[in-house]
C-alpha cells in the first residue's frame, strides 16, 4: 500500500514505521524490500523509519498493517505520538481472540480515543498483483461518509477501484471469518476430496458468514459483494493465500505448529478460527464448517473426522434465510 500510494503522487512523502533495522536500511539505500519484496522497486518517495515519532509526525493517514493479534499491545505503545484526528485505515482482518473485538474497536480504545478516526480497507485482493499494478478493486467502510470518499480519493487508481461502505461491521466480520474459510477449502484441497466437495463446503461457509453477519448488525449485500464473497473466492481458491496454504498442509497430514513455525507471514485465520465458537454462541448462530476449523486447530478433531460429522449434519432444505428475511418480504413482493 505504501508503493501504491507513493506511486500515485510523487510529491507524497510516505514514510513506512518498519520493526527490523536490515529491511529500513534495504528500503532507504536500495528502494526494495529485501524481505517481502525482493524483486520490486519502491517508488523513490517511500521513506522507512524504525523510529514511531518520526513516522506519525505531521501525518496525513495511517494505514494500519500490524497482525491483529499484535495491534492493540503495538498501538498502545505508540499512542502519545498520535494525534486524535489521524485517520487511521486498517488493512488488518480477523478478530482479537480473548475479547473477539475487531479493528474498528481495537484501535481506538488502545489509542484511548473513542474518536478517533476509523476506516476499514478491504477485498480480494493480494499484495504481489497490486506490487504487479494488475486490476484490483476494494472497498473503504466508514461512518463518516466524508472521510471514506477523502480515502477514496486518496487510493483509487487506473488499476486499484474503490467502492466506499457504510457498513463497517459487514466488511470487517467478512473479512475476519474468510480467512477461516480460506483454511477449510484448503483442508479440502489437501485431502484431494474433490471440486463438489469444495463447492459445497465454501458455499456453506458463506452461509455461516451471512447468518453470523446479519445478526451481528451487518448488511446482507455487504457480504455478497465485493468485501464478502469477492474475497472469500480470492482467499478460498488461489494459491497466493496464506490461510488456504495452512488448510492445505493440514489436510496433507502436517502439525499446526510445524506449519506456522515455517511460515513468514502470519495466517490471521489461525487465531479468528478461536474466536468463531465463542462468537456462534453469543448469537446463537450454527455455524458447523467455520467451528469445524476451529476444533481442527485446536486438535479436538482431525480432518477426517470433520469431514464425517458435516455429511452426517442433518438433511434439510436448500435455503435457509438469514435472520431478519421476513421484515424483507413485503419488499421484496
Amino acid at each position: 500500500m505504501a508503493a501504491h500510494v507513493a506511486n500515485r503522487k510523487a510529491q507524497l512523502e510516505v514514510i513506512m514505521l518498519v520493526r527490523d533495522p536490515e529491511v529500513c536500511q534495504s528500503i532507504n539505500d536500495n528502494h526494495f524490500n529485501c524481505k517481502y519484496f525482493p524483486e520490486h522497486k519502491l517508488p523513490e518517495n517511500v521513506i522507512a523509519t524504525t523510529d514511531a515519532k518520526t513516522a506519525l509526525l505531521g501525518a496525513d493517514y495511517c494505514l494500519h498493517a500490524v497482525p491483529v493479534q499484535f495491534s492493540a499491545s503495538f498501538l498502545q505503545g505508540i499512542v502519545d505520538y498520535v494525534d486524535p484526528s489521524l485517520p487511521f485505515i486498517s488493512l488488518s482482518k480477523g478478530l482479537e481472540l480473548n475479547t473477539l473485538r475487531m479493528m474498528s474497536q481495537i484501535i481506538p480504545q488502545a489509542l484511548r480515543n473513542p474518536r478517533q478516526p476509523f476506516i476499514a480497507l478491504s477485498g480480494p485482493s493480494f499484495a504481489l498483483e497490486l506490487m504487479n499494478k494488475l486490476p484490483t478493486a476494494m472497498v473503504v467502510a466508514s461512518k463518516d461518509k466524508k472521510l471514506a470518499n477523502a480515502v477514496q480519493q486518496l487510493l483509487a487508481s487506473d488499476h486499484l477501484r474503490i467502492s466506499t461502505s457504510r457498513d463497517v461491521t459487514g466488511v470487517e466480520i467478512a473479512g475476519a471469518l474468510k480467512n477461516v474459510l480460506a483454511i477449510a477449502a484448503g483442508i479440502v484441497e489437501g485431502m484431494k476430496l474433490g471440486n463438489n466437495s469444495m463447492a459445497a463446503l465454501v458455499a456453506q461457509g458463506c452461509s455461516e458468514i451471512r447468518w453470523l453477519a446479519t445478526k451481528m448488525g451487518a448488511k446482507p449485500t455487504t457480504i455478497t459483494g465485493l468485501s464478502g464473497t469477492g474475497d472469500i473466492m480470492l482467499t478460498c481458491f488461489v494459491n497466493l493465500s496464506r490461510n488456504r496454504t495452512v488448510g492445505v498442509r493440514l489436510g496433507s497430514g502436517e502439525k499446526l505448529d510445524d506449519i506456522l513455525n515455517s511460515m513468514a507471514q502470519v495466517a490471521e485465520g489461525v487465531s479468528t478460527a478461536g474466536a468463531v465458537i465463542a462468537l456462534a454462541q453469543k448469537y446463537n448462530v450454527k455455524m458447523p464448517v467455520l467451528t469445524a476449523v476451529a476444533r481442527i486447530i485446536d486438535n479436538e478433531l482431525t480432518p477426517k473426522k470433520a469431514v464425517l460429522e458435516l455429511m452426517n449434519l442433518p438433511q434439510r432444505a436448500d435455503f435457509t434465510p438469514f435472520p431478519g428475511f421476513s421484515s424483507l418480504l413485503p419488499q421484496i413482493c
